[in-house]
């Protein structure tokens, strides 16, 4: 594509990880903060890896992001802890956390941290991977800023809270991440630069009239909770859950400015399947339930029904060879950071 080139992934954290530790980072946060960054787009996340490392940097030369704070316990009982992330670095915050909660779930068979007073975490999927490639079950969601309208209203007043449950599997995890909105602001986006309208109705525009092109719905700020008014409810419950465990602020408390969204909510959850004893079973259970989605009839002949995040697994391996690719305008941006 043109403006796009392939940067090997090597590269791509060096890279990341030199400006880092130039703007405050020690040596090990940086190399952790830009694995996390170029991992996210050798997966194909593009909207939510490499190319949100500006706003990043914009965002700790505002000091809403501290780069020397690390989260830390304020309480515990149990399978159960409150952490405070102090605005430090969001990835690095949740990596900590879910890390925590598989320990958890390792000694109780369940884990849960709630994190509150952190900041974008980038790419949810990356923290329920994190438990599948543990042998967990993942589940974890954040509040956002305001950005999504409650059904039926014309203002956003809740957040496209993203959810995200991963399941182990020895062929490969599966990864279900999804926002509470029928496409991410990060999409919408990637479909506007692009010149592409979406495949479905995402939102509305101006006058309250259903769309699919992503210029309008990013004009209203009205994105389409999936379901409809079941979206726009579970985002509220995910929102309320997450600031009531963590006593962090809810999505109406956030600023409208996403260069400011700092004080965010999160939830991560870590369930051991295996806590009761090893038992074959459960990984039959995952392959046999994987193999009915494969061998479901598709409404498009010659097309192949696939797992949620099945297709990680052939983007990863062909940006892994040949490059991550990275717009090159983006790219020089970042070698001048």
């Amino acid at each position: 594509m043109p403006g796009l080139h392939r940067v090997p992934f090597d590269v791509v954290e060096k890279t990341l990880t030199a400006s880092l530790i130039r703007h405050g980072f020690s040596p090990e946060r940086a190399a952790r903060c830009a694995f996390l960054f170029a991992d996210t787009t050798a997966d194909g996340v593009y909207t939510h890896g490499v190319a949100r490392f500006p706003r990043l940097i914009k965002m700790i030369s505002l000091d809403e992001v501290r780069p020397e704070a690390e989260p830390k316990v304020v309480a515990a009982f149990n399978a159960i802890e409150r952490w405070d992330g102090q605005r430090g670095v969001g990835n690095l915050a949740a990596w900590a956390a879910m890390q925590r909660a598989i320990d958890l779930s390792t000694q109780f068979g369940i884990g849960f941290v709630a994190l509150g007073n952190t900041t974008h975490w980038l790419r949810a999927g990356t923290y329920g991977r994190q438990a599948a490639e543990q042998g967990r079950i993942g589940i974890c969601w954040t509040n956002t800023l305001p950005n999504m309208p409650f059904w039926g209203a014309s203002d956003p007043v809740i957040g496209n809270n993203p959810l995200v449950i991963a399941v182990p599997r020895k062929a490969g995890p599966v990864v279900l991440d999804m926002a509470m909105s029928q496409f991410s602001y990060g999409t919408i986006e990637a479909y506007k630069l692009r010149g592409e309208q979406l495949p479905v109705d995402g939102g509305f525009d101006t006058e309250g009239n259903l769309t699919r092109d992503p210029a309008a719905i990013e004009a209203s700020l009205r994105p389409l909770p999936i379901g409809y008014w079941k979206g726009s409810g579970l985002a509220m419950l995910m929102d309320m859950v997450a600031s009531m465990t963590a006593l962090g602020l809810a999505t109406h408390q956030l600023s409208l400015d996403f260069l400011h969204e700092s004080g965010i909510s999160q939830v991560f959850l870590a369930i051991h399947p295996q806590a009761f004893g090893p038992d074959p079973r459960v990984n039959q259970l995952a392959d046999d339930i994987v193999a009915s989605v494969h061998n479901a009839r598709p409404t498009k002949p010659g097309t192949k029904m696939r797992y949620p995040g099945e297709k990680t697994i052939a983007i990863r391996a062909e940006n892994m060879r040949l490059g991550i690719p990275i717009d090159k305008a983006l790219w020089d941006e970042i070698l001048a950071l």
